[in-house]
C-alpha cells in the first residue's frame, strides 16, 4: 500500500490491497455470455487457440523457448486530430466509410495498434505518473464520433477489443499495456448492455492488475477531464445497477456465471475514488459516488459477510464504503445499534430471573431523570452511574413534569443540554467568530470528565438517531475518527489525525492565513519575523508559553526551518494543546458507538449523522407530509403551507423544533420525518398542539390565513417544556 499511503488516499478497509481482497490471478478462458448489437449476434469467441498456444509455448525444453519483449516496438502512425475528423467530415457527407472503417478496424486490433494511435510519441517511454504519454484530445475526437458511424465499424471495434483482451501476456504489464486499458476504459460503447459482456471482462483486467500498476491508473485518471471523469464514474455505476437489478433478465447472463463482474466493476470504480481523493479540489463531490440502489439490497448481510470475512476472497460492498451512501451506513448503524441494545436487555433480563428477581421493564431502558433546574449535573451523574446501560434505548424524565417520553422529551433533553455545555459563559469550548464553530478550550484540569459527557452526548444522539445543532469544525469528526475504533492498548493515543494549515483555516482562519505569509515570505525570516521555537497563548486570562520543541525558546525561525515551525505550531494548536480534553471526548464517544460500523464512514458522514442536515426545505416536507382528519385540499391545509413557505428561516426552524423536537433535518431528507397534519375538533381560539414523539402537529379548523399564522406563531415561540401541555 506504500504508493498510495503516501498521498492520503480514502480507500477501503480492512483490505490487502486497494480492493480488501488479494489480488487475483490474471482472468484466462473465454469471454462468457452471447453479445447482441441491434439484434444481430458476435460471432463466438473460441478459446481452442488460446489453449493450444499455450501448451504448445509451456511444453518446450527451456533451450528451446524465445524471450518474451518487454517493450515492442510501436508501428509510426501519423494521424492527426485534424486529419481524422477531416476524414469524419468527408465520409458524413460522401457515405464512403472506407478510410474511416480502416482506421478504426486497424486501431483496435491490439494494444499494440491503440498505443501506437493515441500515444503521442510512438517509442517515448511516458513512465511516470504525471503523464499518460496519451494524446487525449485525439482520444476524446475518436470516441465521440464513434457512435455516429455506421453499426459495422462500431462491431469491428467491439471484436478488436475482443481480440486485443484475449492475447495472452508473461510476466507483468508493461506501461504500454497500462496506457491501452487507461484507453479502452474512455470507449462510450460500454454504455449499452449488449456490450457488459466485453466491458466486465475490460474491468476484470484492469482490477487483476498490480498494486504499483493501479497506482499508476490513479494519477492518469485524474488527470482526464471533469466531464470525461464523471462519464466513467456514472457508467460504472449504471453498470453495477444493472447487474444487481437488470430490467430485463434475460438481457444479461445468469448471474451464477458472472458472480465476479460486480466485484471487479466496484474495484475499478475504487481508482476513481482514488483519484478523486489525491486530486485538489476533488474532480467531484465524494456522495456523486454512492449508488442509492444499494439501498434496496441486504446490506446487513453486506455487513455481516464484512464482519465475519474481512480482507478474504468474499467480496463484500462494506470493503469499499464510498460506494455506500449515508442512508445505508446509517441503516447498518442503526441495525447495529439496536442488536446491541437488545443485547444489553436481554443480558439484564436474564440476570434477574436467574436470581428469581421480580423483572422491572425499566431494565430494557437507560432511564434518565433531570431537574430542569440542575440539567447538567444532573445529566452528567446519570450518565456515569449507569454507564453500564448506555446501549440501552434512552427514556428521558423531566423532574416534575407530567410528560411520558416516548421520544420527544429525548430530543428537548438533547437540545437543552447541548445549548448550555456551549454556551461562551460555561468555558468547555470557544467560539470561533471567524469560523463560526466551536473549538475545544485549552484549559488545564484535574477532571475533564464533562468533556467526556459530550462525546457520550454525541454518541448517544447518533444511537438514538438525534441530530444535535453542534458546530464543530471537520477536522474535529477526523480526530474522533482516529483510529475509527478503540485500541486495546490503553496507553495508546486517541484522536491524533495529521494536521495541516487547511485544517487550522477550519478553525482559526487569521492564524492560518498568517502562517501561510510566514511560509512564503520572500525576504530574511529570522529578523524580520524574530520568532522562535515557542509560542503563547491565553488559558483562562493568564498568557502561558510552550516550548513547540526542546529548547524552543532559543531556536529562532528561520527559511530553512520555518516549515517545521508551522507544522509544530498547527500540531500544538489542533493535537498536543488538547490532549486530554479530546481523548476524554473521544472515549465518551465510542464508550456508545464501539462499532465496527464507524469504520465506513468518512468524516463528513459522521458530521452528517451527528448533526444532521441544516439546509431545510419546506416544499419537500409539504411534498412528503400525511394527513389524518383533512386532506391537502382543504382550506387550513393550504392555508398553513403559505404561511410556512413564507415564513422566514428561524420561524421554519421554530415550526421544525415544535413539532419534531429539533430543527435539524435527519440524513434521509424531509421524508424521513414521517411528517403529520392532524385535525384536532377544538374551537379556533385554541394554538396548534404538537406531539414530538410523532413529528405530528395538530391544527384547529382555522378558516382563514391570518388566524391560522397568528395562532402558529404564538405556538411555535413558546414550545419549551412539556408542563403546559
Amino acid at each position: 500500500m506504500s504508493g498510495f499511503r503516501s498521498v492520503g488516499l480514502l480507500l477501503p478497509v480492512k483490505r490487502l490491497d486497494y480492493f480488501g481482497l488479494p489480488c487475483e490471478q490474471r482472468p484466462r478462458g473465454k469471454l462468457t455470455g452471447s453479445l447482441c448489437h441491434h439484434g444481430r449476434e458476435l460471432p463466438p469467441i473460441c478459446n481452442d487457440v488460446r489453449q493450444k498456444h499455450r501448451l504448445s509455448i509451456d511444453t518446450l525444453p527451456p533451450e528451446l523457448k524465445a524471450p518474451f519483449p518487454l517493450d515492442p516496438i510501436i508501428p509510426l502512425r501519423t494521424k492527426t486530430t485534424k486529419e481524422f475528423q477531416e476524414d469524419m467530415d468527408r465520409a458524413t457527407q460522401s457515405g464512403d466509410w472506407r478510410e474511416v472503417r480502416d482506421f478504426y478496424l486497424t486501431t483496435f486490433e491490439s494494444f499494440i495498434e491503440i498505443n501506437a494511435a493515441f500515444k503521442r510519441e510512438a517509442n517515448g517511454l511516458f513512465n511516470t505518473i504525471e503523464d499518460s504519454g496519451v494524446n487525449a484530445k485525439f482520444v476524446n475526437a475518436v470516441y465521440d464520433t464513434l457512435l455516429g458511424t455506421p453499426q459495422d465499424i462500431q462491431k469491428s471495434v467491439l471484436k478488436g477489443i475482443i481480440n486485443s483482451l484475449l492475447r495472452e501476456w508473461k510476466g507483468p504489464r508493461t506501461k504500454d499495456d497500462l496506457r491501452a486499458y487507461f484507453i479502452l476504459l474512455q470507449n462510450p460503447q460500454y454504455s449499452s448492455t449488449n456490450t457488459y459482456v466485453i466491458y466486465a471482462h475490460l474491468l476484470r483486467q484492469i482490477a487483476a492488475l498490480s498494486e504499483a500498476d493501479h497506482h499508476f491508473l490513479v494519477h492518469w485518471l485524474k488527470r482526464l477531464s471533469a466531464r470525461r471523469f464523471r462519464q466513467l464514474v456514472e457508467r460504472l455505476l449504471q453498470f453495477i445497477s444493472t447487474r444487481l437489478f437488470p430490467g430485463d433478465p434475460d438481457e444479461l447472463p445468469p448471474l451464477s456465471k458472472c458472480s465476479w463482474w460486480i466485484p471487479s466493476a466496484t474495484k475499478v470504480l475504487s481508482l476513481f475514488n482514488a483519484a478523486n481523493s489525491v486530486s485538489s479540489p476533488p474532480i467531484m463531490p465524494f456522495t456523486d459516488f454512492y449508488n442509492i440502489t444499494l439501498e434496496h439490497i441486504d446490506f446487513m448481510e453486506e455487513y455481516r459477510i464484512w464482519q465475519n470475512h474481512g480482507n478474504s476472497n468474499r467480496f463484500s460492498f462494506c470493503q469499499f464504503p464510498f460506494i455506500l451512501s449515508t442512508v445505508v451506513k446509517k441503516a447498518i448503524i442503526q441495525k447495529d445499534s439496536e442488536q446491541q441494545m437488545i443485547s444489553q436487555a436481554r443480558q439484564s433480563l436474564v440476570s434477574k430471573v436467574s436470581r428469581r428477581q421480580r423483572v422491572d421493564m425499566n431494565l430494557l431502558f437507560l432511564n434518565i431523570k433531570v431537574r430542569r433546574a440542575q440539567l447538567l449535573s444532573d445529566s452528567l451523574d446519570e450518565l456515569t452511574r449507569k454507564r453500564c446501560d448506555l446501549k440501552k434505548k434512552l427514556r428521558v424524565t423531566f423532574v416534575g413534569e407530567a410528560g411520558l417520553d416516548m421520544g420527544g422529551l429525548t430530543k428537548e433533553w438533547f437540545l437543552l443540554l447541548v445549548r448550555q455545555i456551549f454556551h461562551t459563559d460555561y468555558g468547555m469550548f470557544t467560539y470561533m467568530k471567524d469560523s463560526r464553530c466551536h473549538w475545544f478550550s485549552s484549559w488545564k484540569c484535574d477532571n475533564y470528565s464533562e468533556f467526556q459527557l459530550v462525546g457520550t452526548l454525541m454518541g448517544l444522539a447518533v444511537y438514538n438517531s438525534i441530530a444535535l445543532d453542534i458546530h464543530f469544525p471537520l477536522y474535529c469528526y477526523r480526530k474522533l475518527l482516529s483510529p475509527p475504533t478503540v485500541p486495546c492498548d490503553q496507553n495508546a493515543f486517541v484522536g491524533m489525525a495529521t494536521a495541516t494549515l487547511e485544517d487550522l483555516q477550519q478553525v482559526m482562519p487569521e492564524l492560518a492565513h498568517g502562517l501561510g505569509e510566514l511560509l512564503s515570505y520572500e525576504g530574511n525570516v529570522e529578523e524580520d519575523f524574530y520568532l522562535t521555537f515557542q509560542i503563547s497563548q491565553e488559558e483562562m486570562g493568564i498568557m502561558k508559553s510552550y516550548n513547540l520543541k526542546p529548547g524552543g525558546d532559543k531556536i529562532p525561525v528561520t527559511k530553512q526551518n520555518r516549515k517545521e515551525y508551522v507544522q509544530l505550531y498547527v500540531d500544538f494548536l489542533l493535537n498536543k494543546s488538547i490532549y486530554k480534553q479530546f481523548a476524554a471526548f473521544y472515549h465518551g464517544f465510542h464508550s456508545v458507538c464501539a462499532s465496527d460500523a464507524l469504520m465506513l464512514l468518512r468524516p463528513e458522514e459522521v458530521e452528517m449523522l451527528v448533526c444532521g442536515s441544516p439546509e431545510l426545505d419546506m416544499s419537500a416536507l409539504q411534498k412528503a407530509a400525511q394527513y389524518e382528519g383533512y386532506s391537502k385540499a382543504d382550506t387550513t391545509v393550504r392555508c398553513f403551507w403559505e404561511v410556512v413557505l413564507a415564513f422566514t428561516l428561524e420561524l421554519q426552524k421554530k415550526l421544525l423544533h415544535f413539532a419534531t423536537g429539533s430543527d435539524r433535518v435527519p440524513v434521509g431528507g424531509m421524508a424521513d420525518l414521517n411528517f403529520k397534519i392532524s385535525k384536532i375538533d377544538v374551537p379556533t381560539d385554541w394554538l396548534p398542539v404538537s406531539h414530538t414523539c410523532f413529528n405530528q402537529i395538530c391544527l384547529p379548523p382555522y378558516r382563514t390565513r391570518k388566524e391560522l399564522k397568528h395562532k402558529l406563531t404564538i405556538a411555535i415561540s413558546n414550545a419549551e417544556g412539556f408542563g403546559l401541555e
